[in-house]
């Protein structure tokens, strides 16, 4: 048969008319859930700085949707949605739940959704979200039906603009899907809207594939479980591979920049020779050096039982995580943020680069600086992130452990210590998982977010994220509610400054799911255990199609036993 561009998989075409499963109470509708505000909160760390900061919207109560309680609004509300920040699977989904709720609760409610991500409600770009192009994109991938960007919402034009956009649409309420970064920029806006009595309330949603948005409350942020199941597969895939043909060692690096969730759960579920863990390392203090003679250590044991092959997964940001790295990438932060608004730096050679910025390190940044490969010292002088940090994504950490290994390997033979083979492979699993096709529990998951995060707007609530747990139970027995934005906050250094962002959830060292990495880790570098995932199921048993994450599963058995 011939395709045009609108074809689409028979896969997809099935999925479209999977019909999401909603948590607990919000499957009663929209206008039949009540609203229970809990007890009050206060910020993770540096209170005073953030209530100073959010005076509006600071403290508040944690909010359950329950049977009884307070009956919610029902006036007619038009609502903006923004996605921002990083495509993860399952956006689609959270916008399908909001407009499914609003439509419910009052047929005249309308959906705009902001084109480019948070510039679009800024620029005035947008479009009606109707319920023909929202089933185009149900329980599908990506974030294209509206699109995204990286746009931070955080100035005082910014605001005004985007409020005479709202005004124009009527727009009550603002639902933003993103990260860390992204909700902070949501926290900041409920913040000037409720100070300025606009009448526009701003709720978010969890999304990241890092895993790092997380806490009591928000037990998984969305993408996650989609992206580690998609990782695990092509892993698997490449495990089945060098065990069959024995001549390689693959050396994988895994999205994850500032914490390692991604490179653990996908150790877990594929059980590879090697998995270094970015916090471990940190807390350990251990140098390039000792992480490469580590890893030759293995290889070189494993050579000994003519095993000339393995898998070693990397986390994206374990050079940050390294302390003489961090230490000297936290230094090229400061000075690059100066000698970029310098006209003279912008036109030096790069060796003359190097040698400015070498000059402004200090002794023991300096030495590092200049051991490190030529095409590494490249990567950590790119252009900055929007926060002001490397883009360590762009590090090619895996084939700098490569070499390093190579060398080691290579001394190593010279003085009779080695006498394998070693043949390597580099990858970078990044883009593969962002925008799969959602599983079964990232398309329930994200579906009740969105209707969740109407459910608040109904309350009158702002400054909050729509938040579903319980969720390694099936979804009948989820529980729907909300957690304020300023509860997850603290103070970091941004462009040089102290900002206030939401804290990253870093892997617990002494936490369940790590440790069942470090019980395994000596049998899985010298065996091969491997485990071949394969692809995600969307249809069959429960059993199969929808489990969750390991990760989720660990943790929430260990708060079961705590209770």
């Amino acid at each position: 048969m011939s395709y045009t561009s609108q074809e689409i998989s028979p896969l997809q075409k099935e999925r479209l008319n999977y019909q999401p499963k909603l948590a607990g109470v919000l499957a009663q509708g929209i206008n039949n859930i009540r609203l229970n505000l809990n007890e009050s909160t206060e910020a993770v760390a540096d209170k005073e700085e953030i209530q100073k900061l959010f005076p509006q919207v600071y403290g508040k109560p944690i909010a359950r949707f329950c049977q009884e309680g307070s009956e919610l609004s029902n006036e007619q509300k038009n609502v903006g949605v923004i996605l921002s920040g990083g495509q993860a699977p399952g956006g689609h989904n959270v916008i399908a739940g909001l407009f499914d709720a609003l439509k419910t609760a009052n047929p005249d409610n309308k959906l705009y959704g902001f084109l480019g991500g948070p510039s679009g409600i800024v620029e005035g770009e947008y479009i009606e979200l109707t319920e023909n192009k929202i089933n185009e994109y149900r329980n599908t991938g990506g974030f294209d039906i509206i699109g995204s960007g990286r746009t931070k919402l955080e100035t005082e034009s910014q605001f005004k603009k985007a409020l005479e956009v709202c005004k124009s649409l009527n727009i009550k309420a603002i639902v933003i899907i993103g990260g860390d970064d992204s909700n902070t920029n949501a926290c900041l806006l409920a913040q000037w809207m409720a100070e300025n009595n606009t009448g526009i309330t701003v709720i978010g949603c969890p999304k990241t594939i890092d895993g790092d948005l997380k806490n009591d409350q928000i037990e998984i942020s969305f993408g996650f479980d989609t992206a580690t199941k998609t990782y695990a597969e092509l892993i698997g895939n490449i495990q089945r591979d060098a065990n069959s043909a024995k001549k390689y060692w693959h050396f994988i690096k895994l999205m994850g920049r500032s914490a390692s969730h991604v490179a653990l759960e996908v150790a877990l579920q594929t059980q590879p020779n090697i998995t270094l863990i970015g916090e471990e390392v940190e807390a350990r203090k251990q140098s390039l050096d000792e992480i490469v003679e580590y890893i030759a250590n293995i290889i070189a044991l494993r050579a000994k039982k003519g095993k000339n092959f393995g898998v070693a997964l990397i986390p994206e940001g374990l050079i940050e995580f390294i302390p003489e790295m961090k230490t000297m990438i936290a230094s090229l932060n400061d000075i690059l943020a100066h000698l970029e608004k310098n006209e003279d730096y912008q036109y030096l050679a790069q060796d003359k680069k190097y040698e400015m910025i070498t000059s402004r390190l200090d002794e023991q940044s300096a030495k590092l600086f200049t051991s490190l490969p030529s095409s590494i010292k490249a990567q950590l002088l790119m252009d900055r992130d929007p926060h002001g940090n490397v883009q360590v994504s762009r590090i090619e950490t895996e084939k700098l452990i490569i070499e390093m290994v190579r060398t080691k390997l290579n001394i190593w033979k010279s003085q009779g210590r080695y006498q394998g083979k070693f043949s390597d492979l580099a990858h970078f699993f990044g883009y593969e998982g962002r925008c799969a096709m959602p599983s079964n529990f990232d398309a329930d998951y994200c579906y009740s977010l969105g209707y969740n995060a109407f459910a608040l707007i109904q309350a009158g609530l702002t400054g909050y994220l729509s938040s579903i747990k319980n969720t390694t139970k099936p979804a009948s027995e989820w529980v729907a509610g909300g957690v304020p934005l300023t509860m997850m906050m603290n103070m970091e250094k941004r462009h040089g400054e102290m900002k206030p962002v939401i804290k990253k959830a870093l892997v617990e060292l002494e936490g369940p799911v790590f440790k069942a990495l470090e019980d395994n880790r000596e049998k899985w570098a010298m065996n091969d255990c491997f485990v071949f995932p394969g692809s995600i199921q969307y249809f069959g048993p429960s059993s199969v199609c929808d489990i969750t994450t390991i990760t989720l599963q660990l943790e929430q058995e260990k708060q079961l036993v705590n209770v």
